[in-house]
């Protein structure tokens, strides 16, 4: 049968893939959920959920540094990326040699769409419109409650030296602009995940800066470096998996971000 990726790249799979490599963390999750407990055969480093895949495994490499000839080693059927996670050149190497099915996820309608159609492609198509309806049901619920009465300006750090920010097009931006949410850095010239300067920080001047538990480890100690460059804004850590990861991992953000919001109201 024929695929489509979230690239529009078709791909010809004459049987449901039954040896899966994934590339993504959260899509490594997501394929755990949907029960192909058997037919993963690879992940990354990176993919730390369920902790059982993490230490059983065959891990691959990182997401952006992938192992090409263990994978060619595994002979997979089916690898699974996304276009923002994996190194393009490593990527378009795997496509001499496999079926890969790439997701470019920027919103949560993106999500879905990934979800149902890798359902689809590897025969849980029921199960992955399940999930869609039960993550949908979870963030209509809280498009209502806990929201402020005008949107907080809040800037979003995923890295450190240099200081790298969740831009627009993005799926964090996304998730904040869901939580009434005002990014500061969600302009033009701020698209993707752009670096920023102490400069552009304190000209920005975000009332609330969130620093990601991922990619970078951003821990309490860092909170006063970026209190010295705004004074006057609050500085907090937030758990980076309910932002960014665009799987089944969704089905705990609305709770998580209602508690945050209500944390900071």
């Amino acid at each position: 049968m024929i695929f489509t990726d979230q690239l529009n790249r078709k791909i010809d799979l004459p049987q449901t893939p039954k040896r899966i490599i994934s590339l993504v963390p959260s899509q490594t999750e997501l394929l755990y959920d949907l029960g192909l407990h058997d037919d993963v055969i690879g992940i990354t480093k990176f993919c730390i959920h369920p902790k059982e895949w993490h230490e059983t495994k065959t891990r691959i490499g990182g997401t952006k540094n992938i192992d090409i000839e263990k994978i060619k080693q595994l002979e997979p059927d089916l690898i699974i990326g996304n276009k923002e996670e994996n190194d393009q050149q490593q990527i378009e190497e795997l496509y001499k040699h496999f079926n890969v099915w790439m997701s470019d996820i920027n919103t949560l309608k993106d999500s879905f769409e990934m979800i149902t159609r890798l359902g689809a492609m590897l025969g849980k198509y029921n199960e992955s419109i399940n999930l869609k309806i039960e993550i949908e049901f979870k963030f209509n619920n809280f498009n209502t409650p806990n929201k402020f009465s005008s949107p907080k300006n809040i800037a979003y750090f995923i890295w450190k030296k240099p200081y790298m920010v969740a831009g627009r097009n993005t799926f964090i931006n996304d998730m904040l602009t869901r939580c009434g949410f005002n990014n500061v850095f969600a302009s033009p010239e701020f698209s993707h995940y752009p670096e920023v300067t102490k400069e552009q920080i304190q000209e920005a001047n975000p009332e609330i800066i969130f620093l990601s538990s991922e990619p970078f480890p951003f821990k309490e100690d860092h909170i006063a470096e970026l209190q010295a460059v705004c004074p006057g804004t609050k500085v907090m850590i937030v758990d980076g998996e309910m932002f960014s990861w665009y799987g089944s991992r969704l089905l705990q953000a609305p709770a998580y971000f209602t508690k945050l919001i209500q944390l900071l109201m």
